[in-house]
């Protein structure tokens, strides 16, 4: 008998450490699994916002060595802007990017980045709306993670928004007076208003027929949106005011960011600075096809080199900016003094 329990006691004690070591082996097999995030955004193919998603999945997976996945849906797939935001704030969706404005609904003063006239550069943009260089964006991160549980964590650029006409405009006396189209918001509305014209909403779906008869005699946008809807065909002039530059913000649920390893997110930063930087290499070459294009379409451009009056038009929009959201102006004065 007494050897009968010797040589049970002989199994249990060799068994023991397969046991043990079985559970650890789980464990770490667990732990090698990679966190897969859920990233929407609204572009479609070709667009630079949609190249830039795709290249921070790609980067942010060869630098965390497969730890951490993006999972992307472009095109809206997960639902148009309002729906993409609800959904990271309630985590349905983990990550994805779009214009400051877009996070508006829960923080009204966040369209302060969306402002005209704010930024000396493409490089002041991108400094003012990056969180992890710019201390108003800090702020605004910080107070939004409070509010909605979403942290902004980066930046890319999508190029600057520029005036055309059928005439020639040098500074805001040239568009007294005159139908300018605005984008049916009340920020764009006070710009076309700060310029001098009168604000005209038009969709865009209806704005070459506009232009074409005259119902406005302007309207303002990217070079490539202007060539993509052939306003070359009803508009002779090209103001290169760059009065809106169009910095996207990538924003994550807290929730979802937290269950990240420091130094995995600290890999993720670094990739998105990356990226970032080479948005704005991918929309200063578009740019310059893209402005060949037009004036191979018979477009003139105007800008400081031969006449264009930016300091006036940036005095002017800017004192309506005041007037119609006077509590921007203390963020306005300190995104301009970020060097």
């Amino acid at each position: 008998m007494k050897a009968k329990y010797l040589s049970l006691l002989l199994v249990l004690v060799i068994a023991a450490p397969m046991v043990f070591a079985g559970g650890g082996q789980e464990a770490s097999s667990q732990g090698t699994e990679p966190i897969v995030l859920k990233y929407a955004h609204v572009g479609i193919a070709g667009e630079i916002q949609t190249k830039y998603a795709d290249t921070l999945a790609k980067r942010i997976e060869e630098k965390t060595d497969g730890r951490v996945k993006l999972q992307v849906y472009p095109n809206s797939q997960l639902g148009g802007v309002s729906e993409m935001v609800d959904g990271i704030k309630s985590g349905a969706i983990d990550m994805g990017h779009h214009d400051f404005s877009s996070l508006g609904k829960y923080m009204t003063d966040m369209s302060v980045f969306n402002s005209p006239f704010i930024y000396r550069d493409v490089d002041h943009a991108i400094k003012a709306g990056d969180p992890n260089v710019s201390p108003v964006a800090q702020e605004f991160s910080e107070e939004l993670v409070d509010i909605a549980g979403i942290r902004l964590l980066g930046v890319h650029y999508r190029g600057a928004r520029q005036l055309s006409a059928t005439y020639p405009v040098y500074s805001p006396a040239d568009m007294k007076g005159k139908k300018f189209r605005g984008v049916p918001v009340q920020l764009w509305m006070t710009m076309i208003e700060g310029m001098g014209a009168i604000p005209t909403p038009v969709e865009i779906t209806e704005l070459h027929t506009a232009l074409m008869t005259g119902v406005v005699l302007g309207q303002e946008n990217p070079l490539e949106n202007i060539y993509a809807q052939k306003f070359y065909e009803v508009q002779d002039y090209i103001m290169m005011t760059s009065h809106m530059h169009a910095v996207l913000v990538t924003f994550i649920n807290e929730k979802s960011w937290q269950k990240i390893p420091e130094a995995d997110q600290a890999l993720i930063k670094e990739a998105m600075v990356e990226v970032r930087d080479e948005s704005v290499e991918w929309v200063a070459a578009v740019n310059d096809e893209v402005k060949q294009k037009l004036m191979d379409e018979g477009m003139t451009f105007i800008d400081e080199s031969n006449g264009l009056k930016i300091d006036e038009f940036r005095e002017a929009v800017l004192a309506k900016l005041y007037q119609d959201f006077p509590n921007w102006k203390p963020y306005v004065e300190r995104i301009q003094q970020i060097k």
